[in-house]
Formats: C-alpha cells, sequence, structure tokens
C-alpha cells in the first residue's frame, strides 16, 4: 500500500467553500484516498482532514483523536446535545490562524466506515469538536465563519531567549485580505 501526502488547498481556493458531494460506491480509489488523508493529516500534525481540503470534493473526514484513528464516509449529524461549550481551534487551511469556536459538547454521527459498513459514533468533548469542524468543511463553513473571537498565532522570543506564543486578535476580513495577498504574492 503506497500511501502519499497530499497539498492541503489553503483559505481563497474555490473548493473549500463548495459542498463536498457524497459518495455514491465506496472504491478502492476512496480507500487509498482515505490512507492518503491520514497521511496528509499526520504529516502536517492535524487532528482532523476533509477531503476537499485536499482538492477533493467528496464527503469524507478522517480524525485522530487519543490514538485512534476515524475515516467516516457521508457523514450526518443526525442529533446534537443541548450543552454548548467554547473552544479555540485551528486549521489546516487556514495556517496561523486560531478561532474561538461553539460547539456542541455531544453529538451523534451517522456515516460509512471506509468499508461502506454503516456506522454510528456518539463522540462528545474534543472528540465531537472534531467532527463538527471536519463535517462544517464538507459543507464549505470554515472556522472564521462560526466566530468573531478570531486570532493571529505569533511567535516571538522573550529577553532569555525562550519562545512564546501569543494570539494577536484580527478579524475575518484581515485574513481573508492576507490570504488573497498570498495568493496573488504566489501567481507574480
Amino acid at each position: 500500500m503506497i500511501m502519499a501526502v497530499r497539498k492541503i488547498i489553503t483559505l481563497g481556493n474555490p473548493i473549500l467553500r463548495q459542498k463536498a458531494q457524497p459518495v455514491s460506491k465506496i472504491t478502492k480509489s476512496e480507500q487509498n484516498l482515505i490512507d492518503d488523508m491520514v497521511e496528509t493529516m499526520e504529516e502536517n500534525e492535524g487532528v482532523g482532514l476533509a477531503a476537499n481540503q485536499i482538492a477533493v470534493p467528496k464527503r469524507i473526514f478522517v480524525a485522530r483523536w487519543e490514538g485512534e484513528t476515524f475515516a467516516i464516509i457521508n457523514p450526518v449529524i443526525d442529533w446534537k446535545g443541548k450543552e454548548m461549550v467554547k473552544g479555540m481551534e485551528g486549521c489546516l487551511s487556514i495556517p496561523g490562524i486560531q478561532a474561538e469556536v461553539n460547539r456542541h459538547l455531544k453529538i451523534r454521527v451517522k456515516g460509512l466506515d471506509r468499508n461502506g459498513k454503516p456506522i454510528v459514533l456518539e463522540p462528545e468533548g474534543w472528540l465531537a469538536r472534531i467532527f463538527q469542524h471536519e463535517i462544517d468543511h464538507l459543507d464549505g463553513i470554515l472556522i472564521i465563519d462560526r466566530s468573531d473571537q478570531l486570532f493571529w498565532v505569533t511567535t516571538e522570543k522573550d529577553e532569555e531567549g525562550r519562545e512564546r506564543t501569543r494570539l494577536v486578535p484580527t478579524t475575518k476580513s484581515a485574513i481573508i485580505a492576507s490570504f488573497q495577498k498570498i495568493k496573488s504574492s504566489v501567481r507574480k
């Protein structure tokens, strides 16, 4: 089995804003895609990755939490607990940004596993957050759409030379403009 690390697309690529298409038949191609997604997620030190983040507009996501790896095809959240919790999230498609996002603490997700067998999962806490984040991606929704509490993540050295991470408040329009500027400078 040959796995490949795929290129993660970033904010400004229109595929990120499209609703991913349901998978009608699971073939070796989808299974290879899942393997590549896991490899890509791990290489980029992520905890989740949606297929459209690697420019494949299919309703598939992978996640890893506490040593367990998940691959869900055609996921649907069919129940959400009432309790909401705020937490900081980053995104491989918007590097250098974090957002404080309000999510359901518990959800139930139905879908198919990598072999096409129906599955039902009831994640809670951070795993529920990861699933909601990835399903948002499959619906063309990004963390900058879910929060007004947006931050640039910067690293600075203090007087003793130790690196310190700092969150600098920003806005959705500033983030979008910054990524447009990056894209246009790459094209030149």
